[in-house]
């Protein structure tokens, strides 16, 4: 499992996101994954944005399998 440490958020944003994990039964922990699944979900990756990001020396390795990806038409 990797871990993502978020800093430097707007005042106030841990204490909305501790409401909202109370409000929705889990940990903060649980609540800012959830929150990340569900936004990453709306729009998922497509194997174009794998690639360009692995252009981009951004440090993001790829493995076959290992995460869901879309397929979409692409028009040069």
């Amino acid at each position: 499992m990797e871990q993502v440490l978020i800093g430097q958020l707007p005042d106030g944003t841990k204490a909305i996101l501790r409401a909202r994990a109370v409000l929705n039964h889990r940990s903060v922990e649980a609540e800012a994954r959830a929150i990340l699944i569900d936004a990453l979900d709306e729009q998922p990756a497509t194997l174009i944005d794998l690639l360009a990001d692995l252009r981009s020396e951004s440090g993001f390795g790829w493995e076959p399998g290992s995460t869901r990806v879309d397929v979409r038409e692409v028009h040069f």
